[in-house]
């Protein structure tokens, strides 16, 4: 009886530090949750500081302009900050498809709608709140998939906003970088799949150590953790350093 309990308390511990998440498979109810449980009393958005009501409607800060996207510059968007092709690729299903991948026309298909019908651990990824934050629907759609560097030569693509956006790579505010490099490095030792660049590594090792965390990283990533039952460690032991947790 007592090697049972004692198993059990080993699983409870470990189950109650997963590393992954395990418990949202769906990225729309990841979303739900984030929009009604985190972000419900911090409405603001990741790159512009943006607010936004419960509707999704955004209010963006003065000087905010766009050229493009305009309909989907007045609502946030749920972005993946790692996107969600970079690890995607991993994944037969993305690359290849599947059997099961065919359309009601007998069309094969592939890429994230594939990953996502057939592999639970995409969903699983894709779903994961740590690298989902929201975001004006036009910065989002010209961030795109690229990948984060520095762009000084580059101006802003949203006037007050410093979001840098030029040749298929993106420079974010300083704001966000601490952040983004804690999302980046929390990924890759999540989810062993996923691997960096070492160019990229470089940059949010950086990052991470120029941009320290603030209240409401802590915060956020510690109501997340109640949802997904799971652990930032990357964001917790920062936040305990800067005995903020």
């Amino acid at each position: 009886m007592k090697a049972i309990t004692t198993l059990l308390l080993t699983l409870l511990v470990i189950t109650s530090t997963l590393a992954e998440n395990q418990e949202v498979q769906s990225f729309q109810r990841a979303k739900k949750l984030l929009e009604k449980q985190v972000y419900n009393a911090h409405p603001k958005t990741f790159y512009c500081g943006a607010t936004f009501d419960a509707k999704k409607v955004v209010k963006p800060p003065k000087g905010f302009t766009t050229t493009k996207y305009a309909k989907r510059a007045k609502k946030i968007e749920w972005e993946h900050v790692v996107p969600a092709e970079n690890f995607g690729r991993t994944f037969s299903e993305w690359r290849d498809g599947h059997k099961k991948c065919v359309s009601s026309k007998g069309k094969a298909f592939k890429g994230r709608k594939c990953a996502e019908k057939v592999n639970t651990e995409y969903r699983y990824m894709q779903a994961d709140m740590f690298n989902l934050y929201p975001a004006i629907g036009a910065v989002n759609a010209l961030r795109s998939n690229y990948n984060f560097t520095m762009l000084p030569s580059v101006k802003s693509d949203f006037g007050s906003c410093t979001m840098k956006i030029d040749n298929r790579k993106a420079e974010p505010p300083e704001a966000a970088r601490g952040q983004i490099a804690r999302t980046y490095l929390y990924m890759e030792a999540a989810y062993k799949r996923y691997n960096m660049s070492k160019s990229q590594r470089q940059l949010m090792n950086a990052w991470d150590k120029m941009y320290p965390v603030n209240a409401w990283e802590c915060a956020r990533a510690k109501k997340i953790t109640g949802i997904q039952q799971s652990e930032n460690k990357i964001v917790k032991s920062r936040c305990k350093s800067a005995g903020v947790w």
